[in-house]
């Protein structure tokens, strides 16, 4: 009996010291991944906590965040919203069918279309900017050929509105839909739409009821990344709206460089920084966006 009792003993000893070898093995391989978190993130965003809670004389005081309850800023609020809403639906519009007609080309087909996506990356955001600024002011080369077209009367007025705002904006942000959705379809079995054929459904049908809800993940993904952009995007609103688009990160930019108030725009920062990251969660929560990257639901 006592014989019996000792290799238990000895097998528990030595399972108890494998779960700590491997706990300590698991600390020293994250350690570099943490550093670098907290370098990047906790500290600058502890750091604008603090500033926030300073007013412009520096004595603690809440006159920042009761600051963000003015019309002003809750109308930059909204309008911050409405555009990334905005920008992000249509390039859900675009992005769907350039990924679904990518994730069915032959792969030499798709490889050669895939650089006109990545295209704009090689390219500066704000050389693009000023490009769409040249393209849709009144005396563009959109306006000037409608007008010789004599499909419009006078000029439209594309740029320093929400018009050129969202435009631009959709520019720079497809590729950021494209490419996780376009990796999501990707991955998509297509013996799962012949067995779908073979089973009386048409190509309509197929796509609805296997194809489209397979390539959800990747869509909120895209979705996800896309409209969090948006939310703190700042050269392309500034430049082709003129300043009359008001978004919270024009208006951090304004309350930093033009009256050097750091709380004011330290608490800009932190709320939309928490409303970021609480739609990342909901996301995640709500829509399995991690299954998208190869998580757990």
């Amino acid at each position: 009996m006592v014989q019996e009792v000792k290799p238990a003993i000895i097998n528990n000893s030595l399972l108890q010291r494998s779960r700590s070898l491997q706990g300590i093995s698991f600390i020293g391989l994250s350690l570099p991944a943490a550093m670098l978190v907290a370098a990047v993130l906790i500290i600058p965003f502890s750091w604008l906590a603090w500033l926030s809670l300073f007013d412009a004389t520096g004595n603690l005081s809440t006159e920042n965040y009761v600051r963000l309850l003015r019309p002003a800023y809750v109308e930059s609020f909204l309008t911050t919203f409405k555009v990334a809403g905005l920008v992000t639906a249509i390039c859900v519009l675009l992005g769907y069918p350039v990924a679904y007609l990518l994730s069915q080309l032959p792969q030499r087909a798709a490889q050669i279309l895939m650089v006109f996506v990545i295209l704009p990356f090689w390219t500066s955001v704000l050389v693009r900017t000023y490009a769409w600024l040249v393209l849709l002011q009144r005396q563009g080369i959109i306006n000037q050929w409608l007008l010789s077209s004599g499909l419009i009367s006078e000029p439209l007025p594309l740029v320093h509105n929400m018009t050129g705002t969202v435009i631009g904006m959709v520019h720079v942000m497809l590729p950021f839909l494209i490419l996780p959705l376009y990796a999501s379809m990707k991955a998509i079995d297509p013996v799962l739409l012949r067995a779908a054929a073979n089973c009386g459904a048409s190509p309509a049908q197929a796509f609805r009821q296997v194809f489209l809800p397979l390539s959800l993940s990747g869509l909120s993904a895209g979705i996800a990344l896309t409209f969090v952009l948006c939310l703190g995007f700042y050269l392309t609103p500034a430049l082709l709206g003129g300043g009359r688009v008001a978004m919270w990160s024009t208006q951090i930019a304004d309350m930093v460089a033009k009256f050097a108030n750091w709380g004011a725009a330290s608490a800009l920062s932190v709320v939309l920084l928490i409303v970021t990251g609480a739609i990342l969660g909901g996301v995640n929560r709500f829509m399995r966006v991690s299954n998208a990257w190869g998580g757990k639901p």
